[in-house]
């Protein structure tokens, strides 16, 4: 029998199923696990008691830490066997955006336990190089493993390294994106560089049915299989094998090594298996409702993405222009509405960034104006499609960026706090950071009504913060709170307006006088904030956004650019990158809370006035609390 047949034929991942229960909680044999080296011992019955624990614990630490549940539950014991045939660290595993990697993270014991994951100071929700040496690559973007991984290899070959394997872990939904191909299109042509593609097929992508691979995929595992399109570009083939049978999976991991070259192991598994909820849902994670993310019933509008995606639907009653462009994620991204509503108006790319954003603007040059929804971080991704292929062609086309500004959690990769910096370069691109659900609303009626070129807005993840209302208008700028006195212009951004009335009210306890605004639209800025910002001792800005070429950066260029020579002090995210802790504590480790501010600005205005300064009540952004894991930050005063 080949092996193709040979392998799958063990078992069907449709078949035995492990599921989570209340007995045998976290037992002596998984404490007893120090280390991968642990797991190569273990007998076949320990191993199959081994499973149902770890799902266990998965499902009472991950699900808590609001992490990916779903695709580590699928790959419990493809994350064993892994294990066992590979010797990690010298075996180098690579895993593709680090959601199936809990598993990894447990075995091998990284610093801060299972019970601190995504913690201040604890286990990050994504395999991190300063947590284990198990782990060489940082990343939270799909389709990238495959890149790493030829690279290595080549450097493998360059130095005449051999005995040590490359494997790269990686989803279906991944191989949506262009940067897979092009890593393939290499791969394929380098039969003397083995590279072992671990394709984790647990058909739980966020549009299983809407893109042409994932119906290769399933073509293949049926009975009359075509020849894969992997074969077709010099690949290797092994599979497809049940990804919960472990000695299923060992015999072809080391069948993959003995090939020598560049493979690809079909790995068949259920996503979110052993726990019903997450198998239930689309995306395999399972959260509890009340805590407002933003993949939330389209009918709690609670959470910002829903407020987006209720008011989109409803502007395309009247705008048959109007188009939706998803990068994989409908629900999470608000679109469930719209896509029920207006199904032949959304369109899905996965988590193909570069592609959804060209494709927005032939969109918008067949006479559409096409809405891209995307994580902030993302957009870093696709920023030369932004800049040449929308902005350079004028294209009318509206960017959606969610999860906006500090995410708490997600690590370094997750925070989206270069939006506002890439996109002040983009000439022609009006922006609006949206304070509250009402001028999100506002915000994206504008966008989508501009049709001279590109509109962005972007907004956080969770749930919408306490509305503020404005006194006042001022042309283009919303004034939140005045004073007579002259004596502070705080200028706030998004959602930090609350923050910095709560800061404003501490400087007017002691006595001096300060206007808060918001200009809702940061790019370009408006006149009135300028000729506003004349009559002040001092500027401020807040943002949640890395200082360097922020709104706060354009507000001092336009100042000095008028000829008016006004101190400014901007408040932000310090230059470097963030590591993973709550959203509270990444904010008053970057002094974004309002008594940092306040006491700054009361430094900077007393110490002009030779009058003592008060104490320091928090720290500066270039003193991180005690326990605070930091990489390349800058000292910002």
């Amino acid at each position: 029998m080949p092996l193709v047949q040979r392998v799958f034929a063990i078992g069907h991942p449709r078949g035995r199923r492990h599921t989570v229960g209340r007995e045998g909680r976290r037992g002596s044999l998984l404490n007893d696990i120090n280390g991968p080296e642990d797991i190569r011992a273990l007998s076949p019955c320990e191993l199959e008691a081994l499973v149902p624990r770890i799902r266990e614990l998965l499902v009472e630490t991950v699900t808590a830490a609001e992490d990916a549940l779903g695709p580590s539950l699928s790959a419990v014991e493809l994350t064993l066997a892994l294990h066992r045939v590979f010797e990690s660290p010298r075996d180098r595993i690579l895993w593709d955006t680090g959601h199936q990697a809990a598993v990894h993270k447990l075995l091998t014991r990284q610093a801060g336990g299972p019970e601190a994951i995504r913690r201040l100071a604890g286990l990050s929700g994504y395999p991190i190089r300063s947590e284990s040496g198990h782990d060489i690559v940082e990343n939270s973007h799909a389709s990238t493993v495959l890149s790493w991984a030829d690279g290595l290899a080549r450097a493998h070959h360059l130095h005449h390294v051999s005995g040590r394997a490359v494997v790269a872990v990686m989803g279906a939904g991944a191989l949506t994106g262009g940067m897979a191909w092009e890593a393939m299109n290499s791969l394929g042509s380098a039969s003397q560089r083995p590279v072992v593609i671990v394709l984790n097929d647990n058909s739980g992508s966020a549009a299983p049915d809407r893109w042409a691979f994932t119906v290769h995929l399933a073509a293949l595992r049926g009975p009359d299989a075509p020849q894969t399109l992997f074969e077709s570009i010099g690949l290797a083939y092994l599979g497809p094998v049940d990804g919960h049978d472990i000695t299923a999976l060992e015999t072809v991991l080391r069948e993959a090594v003995e090939l020598g070259r560049p493979v690809v192991v079909h790995c068949v598994t259920d996503k979110g298996r052993g726990y019903p909820k997450a198998e239930r849902t689309a995306r395999g994670v399972g959260r509890a409702p009340t805590e407002g993310v933003s993949g939330q019933a389209d009918n709690d509008l609670s959470s910002w993405a829903s407020v987006f995606g209720h008011e989109l639907a409803h502007l395309a009653t009247t705008r048959p222009d109007l188009v939706a462009v998803a990068t994989g994620a409908i629900e999470p991204a608000g679109l469930g509405e719209f896509a029920r509503r207006f199904p032949d108006r959304i369109v899905d790319v996965g988590p193909a960034l570069q592609h959804a954003v060209t494709t927005a603007a032939g969109l918008a040059l067949g006479g559409a104006h096409p809405v891209v929804t995307l994580n902030a971080s993302s957009l870093n991704r696709a920023f030369d499609q932004v800049l040449l292929d929308v902005a350079l062609h004028h294209t009318p086309v509206t960017f959606a960026l969610n999860h906006a500004g500090v995410t708490g959690e997600g690590g370094a990769p997750g925070h989206g706090v270069w939006d506002l910096s890439l996109l002040n370069l983009v000439p022609g691109l009006r922006m609006a950071a949206p304070r509250d659900a009402t001028t999100l609303r506002s915000a994206l009626q504008e966008a989508v009504s501009y049709q001279r070129g590109p509109t962005a807005l972007r907004f956080p993840k969770g749930r919408t913060v306490r509305a503020v209302r404005a006194l006042s208008k001022l042309g283009g700028v919303d004034v939140l709170q005045a004073s007579q006195r002259k004596d502070i212009l705080l200028v706030s951004v998004g959602t930090m307006a609350s923050t910095c009335l709560e800061a404003a009210g501490k400087v007017t306890a002691r006595g001096l006088g300060i206007t808060v605004v918001d200009p809702c639209w940061v790019k370009p800025l408006a006149p009135e904030l300028i000729s506003l910002a004349e009559q002040f001792r001092l500027v401020a800005t807040v943002e949640e956004n890395t200082l360097a070429g922020g709104v706060g950066t354009a507000i001092a260029l336009a100042l000095g650019e008028a000829g008016l020579q006004r101190p400014v002090r901007n408040f932000g995210i310090p230059q470097g990158f963030l590591e993973h802790g709550s959203r509270a504590d990444t904010l008053a480790f970057s002094g974004l809370t309002a008594q940092y501010i306040a006491d700054r600005l009361m430094n900077i205005l007393q110490a002009t006035a030779g009058l003592p300064r008060p104490p320091r009540t928090s720290p500066a952004p270039s003193t991180p609390p005690k326990g605070k894991p930091t990489r390349g930050f800058l000292t910002s005063s």
